[in-house]
């Protein structure tokens, strides 16, 4: 056993190192072509493979597709949860790190932003393995929002109470990353996760061309915005 443990290991390396290189230059692709073009017999000729020889990396091109995806969604994570982390300060001031950090890395990814929040591709169904890489953005915003809850830094008087719909869409979402969030400030912070990405997704497609001449300056008020939704000052 010792004897070939080093050549499994080596094995290992390899095939790890091979399926990075599929990825990068599935990566490539998904610039140059958008998602919807992505293909295995594409990536294998780009990297000189036999296209039969792809099948010991990816099953398929939805295997891949959900090999960038869970990139991306964790890539994005991770950034939010860095810039969640630096230096403490208020909830208002760590909020604002996170959202000035997931548009930086929107606009400087946009392919990959593109994946995750643009046009979905067709016949593809995302796997259950994306869900949590996906939650991560989610968990951060929520952790911001019950810690100003916990610090009393929302103004729970200027949210006005929801209705018994509402309450039925916030419960499992307060359950889940909320904890002892009052309701209606949680159905707040759904809105403004969407208002968040509605607003970077704007920037990122060019819906604001021809209209802002500054977005910095309109994500600005837009953050400021989001606070007040959620009781909190800017």
């Amino acid at each position: 056993m010792p004897a070939t443990a080093p050549v499994s290991s080596a094995r290992q390396r390899v095939h790890a190192a091979v399926r990075e290189d599929i990825i990068g230059t599935a990566r490539e692709q998904l610039a140059a072509a958008g998602a919807a073009s992505l293909s295995l017999r594409a990536v294998a000729r780009e990297l000189g493979m036999a296209p039969s020889a792809m099948y010991r990396y990816f099953q398929s091109r939805d295997e891949l597709l959900t090999a960038l995806i869970v990139e991306a969604y964790d890539a994005m994570g991770a950034v939010a949860e860095a810039a969640a982390g630096h230096g403490g300060g208020t909830a208002a001031e760590r909020f604002k790190s996170v959202c000035w950090a997931l548009r930086d890395w929107a606009l400087a990814h946009p392919h990959e932003y593109a994946l995750l929040y643009g046009t979905p591709v067709p016949g593809y169904h995302a796997p259950e393995l994306t869900i949590d890489p996906a939650s991560r953005v989610t968990r951060v915003l929520g952790g911001i929002l019950r810690d100003a809850c916990q610090a009393g830094e929302i103004a729970e008087s200027r949210i006005p109470p929801i209705s018994e719909a509402m309450t039925a869409q916030a419960q499992p979402v307060a359950e889940e990353v909320m904890a002892g969030v009052p309701l209606p400030a949680v159905a707040r912070g759904l809105a403004v996760w969407s208002f968040l990405f509605g607003q970077i997704s704007f920037e990122v497609f060019g819906r604001f061309e021809g209209v802002v001449t500054n977005g910095e300056v309109l994500f600005d008020y837009a953050i400021t915005t989001m606070l007040d939704m959620v009781g909190m000052a800017a």
